[in-house]
């Protein structure tokens, strides 16, 4: 018995982290004030760490969620009644937890699951203030949110914990000193501060879906918290809007297509060699419900138009019948909204598709001495296959040499060596 309870523990403990540690951190952020982050991660820490303790001898709970949620009201009311500042807050702590516990008991759904959402959102906008450093919105957001650890993001982005550590304590600390405001943005000013929220949001998803480096191309987790949280802005009132139901489009099409983005070797699998039986319809048919909000009212984004390149690869039956041309002429307004070399060269790619490969070579030839392509391996590799399918079989296997000098993840890695060993074949 003790050594089931030592195997569902860690992992029950792990799922709550991840899906109550943020709502109890807003809470206590809410009720005690932005400069008092710190102890409102103490709190939750120590309750999710007393379970971690306790349920590996007495048993878990019948209700798990509830059980922790008292502990924090108790771990959190002794602490309050250390600090003489905070001890008005007492009462107001109480009521706010009753509140969650009752959710968690499916009591008062209505009320009190309309308030942990203004929680939450309020956390979120405060993590992704504009006035924080971009990686730094990321970093917060996923820590106090996402319920992930300093080691966890560190192991995300591949960065090491201590630097990851003083961008948290250097994101609090201007948090404090501007007095940044535990608030949803008035209506005035929700629109330009949900687009940095956003940005944040498709941030993460995309470190999740093509790691930069490292052994995993994917970091499921990464892809799911992003989804989450875009699915809250998209069902609250205030940000309920066009864009947010672009980007969770957006992200259900692309992570849709997760499991199939490996091979059998650990390589990058290609759109054309994916196996679509595998391809997740559940999230594929959510994408085309919010591709279908998205188009309400006359705001349209970068969001509007990749959302809807995905849902042509999404619709295709196969990859021959993939609508090229339509994905072309979204590319052609894509381009006109953000002018990027990357936007240009997947531009370059599905006029290879619609047009030939010398169509798209013409293409790439307008970029390929962009500075910011020096150095991305998809250049060369788009290179690689262009010439190959041209039947250019030298100067193929020196774009793989060239992409294979450049940085990416391991799958991406062994995709390309993959590659190179087919052309060197055919030589």
């Amino acid at each position: 018995m003790a050594e089931v309870l030592d195997n569902k523990v860690p992992a029950l403990v792990d799922h709550l982290f991840r899906h109550q540690a943020g709502q109890m951190i807003a809470t206590l952020v809410r009720v005690l004030g932005p400069r008092y982050i710190d102890l409102a991660e103490e709190v939750v820490q120590e309750a999710l760490l007393k379970a971690l303790q306790l349920w590996s001898y007495r048993g878990i709970p019948d209700n798990p969620s509830a059980w922790l949620i008292q502990v924090a009201k108790n771990r959190a009311l002794d602490l309050l009644r250390r600090e003489a500042s905070l001890a008005s807050k007492t009462a107001e702590i109480t009521r706010a937890f009753a509140a969650q516990e009752a959710l968690a008991n499916q009591q008062n759904l209505s009320v009190s699951n309309s308030e942990m959402l203004d929680d939450t959102l309020a956390m979120v906008f405060m993590a992704c203030h504009p006035s924080l450093a971009r990686e730094a919105r990321v970093a917060l957001t996923l820590k106090t949110v996402g319920g992930f650890g300093t080691s966890e993001i560190a192991r995300a982005f591949l960065a090491k914990e201590p630097t990851i550590a003083q961008r948290l304590v250097r994101a609090k600390r201007l948090i404090r000193d501007e007095g940044i405001s535990f608030d949803l943005p008035s209506a005035k000013e929700m629109s330009a501060r949900l687009d940095s929220v956003l940005e944040v949001i498709y941030l993460m998803f995309n470190e999740g879906y093509a790691a930069h480096s490292g052994e995993n191309l994917v970091r499921a987790d990464l892809c799911d918290e992003a989804i989450r949280l875009c699915s809250l802005i998209a069902l609250h009132p205030a940000t309920n809007l066009p864009k947010s139901h672009a980007l969770l489009s957006l992200m259900m099409f692309q992570a849709a297509r997760l499991a199939t983005r490996l091979g059998d070797g650990g390589e990058l699998s290609l759109l054309s060699e994916q196996d679509r039986s595998r391809w997740n319809r559940r999230l594929i048919a959510f994408g085309f419900r919010h591709l279908e909000l998205c188009a309400r009212g006359e705001e349209f984004t970068e969001y509007h138009l990749q959302a809807a390149i995905a849902s042509c690869h999404a619709a295709a039956a196969s990859y021959e019948l993939t609508n090229w041309e339509q994905i072309v002429r979204l590319y052609d307004l894509l381009i006109g909204l953000n002018p990027s070399p990357v936007i240009a060269l997947n531009r370059a790619v599905a006029i290879a598709k619609h047009r030939g490969a010398e169509a798209g070579l013409r293409e790439v030839e307008k970029i390929v001495a962009h500075p910011a392509l020096q150095h991305y391996y998809l250049l060369p590799a788009t290179l690689g296959e262009l010439w190959q399918e041209l039947g250019e079989i030298r100067k193929a296997a020196d774009n793989f040499n060239q992409a294979l000098r450049c940085p990416c993840s391991e799958p991406e890695r062994r995709f390309l060596q993959k590659k190179l060993a087919a052309v060197t074949n055919q030589s």
